[in-house]
């Protein structure tokens, strides 16, 4: 394997429950995950089967229900959350960099997102 070996979501749009304001901990707010998995892409690439790889539909639907599993004070503990579980999800996945962002964040100002990005790898 290569360091560069990785596969890439991008624009995982997803509805939770993230902040510290009352509303937000009463209603869902637009989320939007990005995802880079540190994996060993060379069996896939000389086989071209999907059981050489990791199931990114698996991966998304771990990260949807990381995110509707409950509410959280704080993005970073939200990017924590969905980093444990994209590398409990399959071994074979080395490392993985979340970026989780608001797409409404609540500021008085024109900001278009806010968002963390986290990187969590084995051991």
């Amino acid at each position: 394997m290569t360091a560069s070996d990785r596969i890439e979501l991008r624009g995982l749009r997803l509805a939770g429950r993230v902040g510290v304001l009352d509303f937000e901990r009463a209603q869902d707010q637009p989320l939007e995950v990005d995802l880079d998995l540190t994996v060993d892409l060379a069996a896939a690439g000389a086989s071209d089967a999907l059981a050489d790889t990791v199931d990114y539909g698996a991966v998304c639907e771990q990260v949807a229900a990381t995110v509707a599993a409950g509410h959280t004070a704080l993005l970073e503990r939200l990017a924590a959350g969905i980093a444990d579980a994209v590398l409990a999800l399959d071994g074979r996945i080395a490392a993985v960099e979340v970026c989780v962002r608001k797409l409404r964040p609540p500021v008085p100002h024109d900001l278009s997102t806010s968002g963390v990005r986290i990187v969590r790898g084995r051991g």
